[in-house]
């Protein structure tokens, strides 16, 4: 029953904030449509932000298994994006508030998989330093969380989505030649 409760707890707070934005949404607005009580609540979750960091962390978690690996630049990107657009309206309104961090802190974490598994097939038969290696996940990791962080602002157009991917099919070898670039200049 706690598993059921719980479940019915964030699949009401995901359709209130389809609804409206989440400075717009109480426990009290979730327990009333859920039917249950504030203590059932509180049981389950600590308040409203520990509640949408799990689900958040879910639904990263869960891109990730989706995408168990990425064979392109553009995969990796496409993989990213759909844990961004995944219940877009939800996404923005939490976007759009005080618990942007959190987003961002799982936006982060999911580009940073993401482009770390896309490197270690791409560079696998490159003798780069462990250094260098970073340098290169790091500056792919912030490009992807830039680009997707620019596509939310511009209100996740598609259009907008399709020039990035666009401009990664351009670069589809980038990270080969910056791993020699770096390996060359020791």
């Amino acid at each position: 029953m706690p598993n059921f409760t719980r479940k019915a707890i964030k699949d009401t707070f995901l359709k209130l904030l389809d609804e409206k934005p989440l400075n717009e949404i109480t426990v009290k607005n979730i327990v009333e449509e859920c039917g249950i009580n504030r203590n059932s609540f509180y049981y389950h979750f600590q308040d409203l932000p520990a509640l949408i960091e799990e689900i958040i962390k879910e639904e990263s978690d869960s891109v990730i298994q989706k995408y168990s690996s990425v064979n392109t630049i553009v995969e990796c990107f496409d993989a990213v994006t759909e844990f961004a657009s995944n219940r877009r309206r939800a996404i923005m309104h939490i976007y759009r508030s005080v618990s942007r961090d959190v987003f961002e802190q799982y936006l982060m974490k999911t580009s940073q998989y993401f482009v770390q598994n896309y490197l270690d097939t791409a560079l696998a038969d490159e003798n780069i330093s462990t250094d260098d290696k970073i340098t290169i996940i790091n500056y792919y990791k912030c490009v992807c969380f830039g680009l997707v962080i620019d596509w939310l602002n511009h209100g996740l157009k598609e259009e907008y989505s399709l020039a990035f991917k666009k401009i990664f099919r351009l670069k589809i070898d980038m990270a080969v030649d910056i791993a020699q670039k770096l390996k060359n200049q020791i």
